[in-house]
């Protein structure tokens, strides 16, 4: 699938990265890709930004949703949405102990751990989809010029690209624009796109609708 980006859509999910790392979230989730998506000069982002969908505004709401996070934070979304199904909230856990023992103390290190800084280095987040834990088939599998990166996809960041995927089928493209990646995000039923939408007053449907339009006018 991923040779099948386009150079477009590989840097949007490139940023998408790095702006999870600059938020300070230990994963990419769709809302990182929105953002990224909101900010390029392709045509799907201007239909974004003509309904209120601006990088500034998404980044916005996914701190009011999300908040920042630490760089020492010891939990990734996939912990977070683990531990609440069976009733953990880790906000309210953070908050008992921080009460407790002071700012900080929840991602604190235990006495006699050190923890060794790694260089801060760029790398292709689309290497890590297929198989995580096994970097060599990860390199093999990654578009050219890429490679292995640390930070993960949630598990609907990677339902959101393989969606992209249909959104070219359907449409009898044989790539994978930023178009068909910003069509799979609109169409999210679930994660924080939705109610970031809704809270910019975006429709869902006129979204799509707008970014369908703006690619056949340029067709």
């Amino acid at each position: 699938m991923f040779e099948r980006f386009t150079s477009g859509a590989r840097d949007t999910v490139g940023q998408a990265q790095e702006h999870a790392g600059r938020l300070g979230h230990r994963y990419i989730g769709c809302e990182h890709l929105l953002l990224a998506a909101a900010a390029t000069g392709e045509p799907a982002s201007a239909a974004l930004r003509e309904h209120g969908v601006t990088a500034q505004a998404v980044q916005t709401q996914i701190v009011r949703l999300v908040g920042l996070g630490e760089a020492d934070d010891l939990f990734s979304a996939w912990d977070r949405e683990a531990l609440a199904s069976i009733g953990i909230d880790l906000d309210a856990v953070r908050g008992r102990i921080e009460a407790a023992f002071g700012p900080g103390a929840f991602t604190r290190a235990g006495p006699g751990t050190c923890r060794k800084a790694r260089p801060a280095v760029r790398k292709n987040p689309l290497a890590r989809l297929r198989h995580p834990r096994r970097a060599g088939r990860d390199q093999q599998a990654a578009p050219a010029g890429y490679t292995t990166g640390r930070i993960p996809f949630t598990p609907r960041a990677k339902q959101c690209l393989e969606h992209s995927l249909r959104e070219a089928k359907a449409r009898h493209d044989n790539y994978i624009g930023l178009e068909h990646l910003t069509l799979a995000l609109v169409a999210m039923n679930g994660g924080a796109v939705p109610p970031i939408l809704s809270a910019l007053g975006a429709s869902p449907a006129t979204v799509r609708a707008a970014i369908v339009d703006r690619y056949r006018q340029a067709s």
